[in-house]
């Protein structure tokens, strides 16, 4: 059974576990995650008392040299290609059964899931039988590779250099139990195509494999052979680097490259463009954001302040490295050893210092919103002083220099300036296709760094590319190449903070998920009626539902009215409901067009869950301030489209009557839309496209109140 609102969080989420250590105001919460002493299997874990009585939770990070038996995507995709069973579609399965490869299962608390993992002696029921670990040639080539040492027979036959990865976990964090129902979509979405005459409408080729998750290298890439390296072999896609390849277009869990998601194509719907007085370019916020002026403190001479870097470092690894998990509190203090003897002046842990300090010292401020305008933002002469060295990293493709940029990515997505962010992303994307395209390119000791860069960037450049029509980066391609984050290796007592990865997998797992639904309703490809949408609408909520059971205790966000304490599960629960709303928003779009749609008893179900998704996203507003460092822009954004939303099912007598339901007094609809409109007015002075949204929601609300008066 899906969530609700109506009542408290699931049961299993009423138990809460003890952190050691005092809790500090504000802070993100954090996570204890254990380096050593870890295995995996399949069965989820549970909060496990110690000695003491305090409940502990398993975590994912090991040392990557003692890593479990690896459980690769090849291995999840293989058992999710068996034949399933399609007349025990999502609409149909009991609320006490789950479905895993087509065969019904009691729930128990040995179930799949992936976010979990514990210790264990048990044996591991492998989907299929393969070598426990596949080279890097017959990994790419999705051949099976029979695990020879020094060398496999495929690498023999082809005189290659053999590279075996070390052990590590494959698990999708999160995605296991969504990798393994792709392929019964794919096949419903198939069905219905061809019951439509849409045959292949979304792209999905009858060759294509039974699931179109892994966007890495398959046939279709080429493996080049050096004649002038013996056995060196390079891995790239077939279209190039930087290309967008149908490896990519093939993929589910991509943004494709055209469609209607971002928040300004609401303008376009019935009623709702009747909000404004003039129609808006889809393209006029990229357009913004393009003619905006320049940051000029950047071209001022950098000085820093290193008389508080202390609690500055303190506040970034409490508050900041859980968005991003980027920064490895193992090895800080051999960075920032390094910079100190560079005098901050040169050399790239000199950089990833200074972008830490800013980071760190805006975390102090909270949300940027709410400073004074003209005011210097917090953090900007260190992010100035790491600007300055940024003109040698680019020339560099280490994994280091990806990481600086990175992490100056992250300072200008906390400035609000989504396009500069988005330069910095690009220049970290082909760094990382360089490094990715020759497996030995990575050093050992930086492959779990080069790891999290890779999902940032990936992660980030979702983001954008949902709501702004930018060139893809194409590195979405390596996918297949590049593993979960599985911790940093270090010493304990060197540590400056912890490792936490929870919130960074679940969110991996969420955007995805995200794409999928961009991929399967809102490209250009997609299906239009409600009744072809059934199907994916419902498959897609269930996936949605699987993600949240998923997620460690800790993390399940309670699904009550009211705010919650915890950043972490603030920002997972403002993302689930945004994900619930763009999943039956073409259910809106039907009503608003055709009145008479909502008399379809699943119309009108699928209208309800969006509109009360919206709601529950939009009822707190300050709560998205938990969110602020790296969501600002994005968060508000999906704040107006919901907005825009619920002004047009306003303007509806069907849709106004469900949300009349949702809430206790129909003054709480209205209540709610100018709180939105102060919060984004707040905003405008931010970002120039952030400024256009005050104004569009503005009038809106105008017009709405005069539509509706009269």
């Amino acid at each position: 059974m899906s969530p609700s609102s109506n009542g408290d969080s699931p049961a299993s989420v009423v138990g809460s576990m003890t952190m050691a250590g005092q809790a500090v105001p504000n802070a993100v919460r954090q996570y204890p995650l254990p380096n050593r002493d870890f295995t995996i299997e399949i069965p989820s874990p549970q909060l496990a008392p110690t000695a003491n009585g305090v409940n502990t939770i398993k975590s994912p990070s090991t040392l990557k040299s003692a890593r479990a038996p690896n459980f690769s995507r090849e291995g999840i995709l293989g058992s999710a290609q068996k034949a399933r069973n399609l007349s025990q579609s999502s609409e149909n399965r009991p609320d006490n059964v789950n479905v895993s490869n087509g065969y019904q299962k009691a729930p128990s608390e040995e179930s799949t899931n992936p976010l979990k993992r514990r210790n264990t002696d048990a044996g591991v029921d492998y989907p299929r039988r393969r070598a426990t670990i596949a080279c890097e040639v017959c990994r790419s080539r999705k051949s099976r590779c029979d695990g020879t040492k020094p060398k496999c027979k495929l690498c023999t036959e082809l005189g290659a250099e053999c590279i075996y990865r070390e052990p590590g976990i494959k698990l999708d964090a999160g995605d296991k139990l969504i990798l393994e129902r792709l392929n019964r979509i794919e096949s419903l979405l198939q069905i219905n195509m061809g019951l439509t005459g849409h045959t292949n409408g979304l792209g999905l080729s009858h060759n294509s494999p039974g699931m179109s998750n892994g966007t890495g290298l398959s046939g279709d890439n080429l493996m080049m052979q050096n004649p002038d390296a013996a056995g060196f072999v390079s891995v790239i896609p077939s279209g190039g680097l930087g290309t967008w390849s149908a490896t990519a277009t093939n993929n589910l869990s991509t943004m494709p490259k055209v469609h209607t998601n971002a928040a300004l194509h609401l303008l376009q719907w019935p009623m709702i463009r009747d909000l404004v007085s003039r129609p808006y370019d889809p393209q006029i916020l990229l357009q913004l954001e393009m003619a905006r002026e320049p940051l000029h403190s950047l071209t001022k001479t950098p000085c820093v302040d290193l008389s508080n870097t202390t609690a500055y470092i303190e506040a970034y690894f409490d508050r900041v490295n859980v968005w991003y998990a980027c920064v490895n509190p193992y090895t800080w203090r051999s960075h920032y050893r390094i910079a100190l003897s560079n005098g901050f002046r040169e050399g790239p842990e000199s950089c990833i210092v200074l972008l830490v300090l800013a980071l760190g010292q805006a975390s102090l401020r909270g949300s940027i919103s709410r400073i004074v305008p003209h005011e210097d933002p917090p953090g900007l002469q260190y992010f100035t002083a790491a600007w300055a060295l940024l003109p040698g990293m680019m020339t560099s493709n280490s994994v280091l220099a990806a990481q600086c940029h990175l992490l100056a990515a992250a300072y200008l997505f906390y400035l609000v300036r989504p396009l500069e962010a988005w330069n910095l992303l690009c220049t970290t994307s082909t760094k990382l296709q360089l490094l990715l395209m020759t497996p030995n390119r990575v050093p050992v000791d930086q492959r779990e760094l080069s790891e999290r860069i890779y999902w940032n960037a990936l992660l980030f450049e979702s983001d954008l590319l949902a709501e702004l029509d930018l060139p893809h980066s194409g590195v979405v391609a390596f996918e297949e190449n590049v593993g979960l984050p599985c911790g940093f290796e270090g010493d304990e007592q060197e540590a400056v903070g912890r490792d936490d990865l929870w919130y960074f997998l679940a969110e991996i797992a969420l955007r995805r998920l995200l794409n999928r639904v961009s991929q399967l309703i809102y490209s250009k490809d997609s299906l239009a009626s409600t009744t072809s949408l059934e199907p994916i609408v419902t498959e897609l909520d269930f996936q949605l539902t699987q993600w949240y059971e998923s997620l460690p205790l800790p993390l399940q966000f309670p699904f009550t009215r009211t705010m919650l304490p915890d950043p972490v599960q603030t920002v997972l629960r403002l993302r689930f409901f945004a994900c619930r709303t763009i999943i039956y928003r073409p259910y809106i779009l039907a009503v608003l067009d055709n009145e008479q749609a909502i008399l379809d008893p699943s119309v009108r179900d699928a209208c309800t869950k969006c509109l009360e998704a919206s709601i529950r996203q939009l009822e707190h507003i300050s709560a998205h301030h938990a969110g602020h460092m790296p969501y600002l822009w994005q968060g508000a954004l999906s704040i107006v489209s919901q907005t825009l939303l619920i002004m047009g099912a306003t303007m509806s007598p069907s849709l106004n009557s469900i949300l009349v339901s949702l809430v206790s007094h129909r003054d709480v609809i209205d209540q709610i839309i100018n709180d939105v409109v102060m919060e984004i007015e707040r905003y405008s002075v931010l970002s120039p496209s952030l400024s256009l949204s005050a104004e569009i929601i503005k009038e809106a609300e105008v017009r709405r109140r005069t539509f509706l008066s009269g």
